[in-house]
């Protein structure tokens, strides 16, 4: 069974983490299916159709982003504004037609993990902060999955630190 990734980065060609993720990502074909939403929609519109139709045919979707501004690069914020329609995703006449999914989020990030602790520099974890998405899928009936996090790429963006994400995160996939 294919996971499809949704990955929503704004200019992954700079990218350092997320490319490298990508790249690792598209060596497994039958495993994976990357979805650029930057790419497939540069223009910013969504065909909401397309999309709908796309999610129908995984069981395990991941939405892989950056984290910044504490929330997700903002084409992901209006695609699940416009794909998780009422009628489609939620509704008394609805087909649920996320319910059932398993759905996770791998994210990378600039702060080191010990930053996002009460104690911490941002006073909140990372799972406080995307709360509003285990809220969002769980809403639709998903079943919102333990996210998958990758600290200190903005203090360490060595070639040793990227790659030793990679591992992390195909073991998250394969758990999932």
């Amino acid at each position: 069974m294919k996971t499809l990734i949704i990955v929503s980065h704004p200019n992954i060609k700079s990218s350092l983490i997320n490319k490298r993720w990508m790249e690792e990502l598209t060596k497994y074909p039958e495993q994976y299916v990357v979805h650029q939403l930057y790419e497939a929609y540069p223009d910013e519109q969504i065909d909401v159709l397309a999309e709908q139709k796309l999610v129908e045919q995984y069981d395990r979707i991941v939405f892989q982003f950056p984290y910044y501004w504490f929330n997700c690069p903002p084409l992901l914020k209006k695609w699940m504004d416009e794909v998780m329609t009422y009628g489609w995703a939620y509704g008394s006449k609805s087909g649920f037609k996320m319910s059932g999914k398993k759905i996770a989020l791998a994210i990378s990030l600039g702060v080191d993990e010990h930053e996002l602790h009460p104690s911490g520099t941002y006073h909140y974890t990372l799972e406080e902060l995307t709360r509003p998405f285990e809220l969002s899928f769980e809403y639709v009936k998903a079943h919102y999955q333990p996210l998958f996090a990758y600290y200190g790429m903005e203090n360490n963006v060595s070639k040793e630190w990227i790659e030793r994400s990679v591992p992390l995160y195909l073991n998250f996939l394969e758990s999932l």
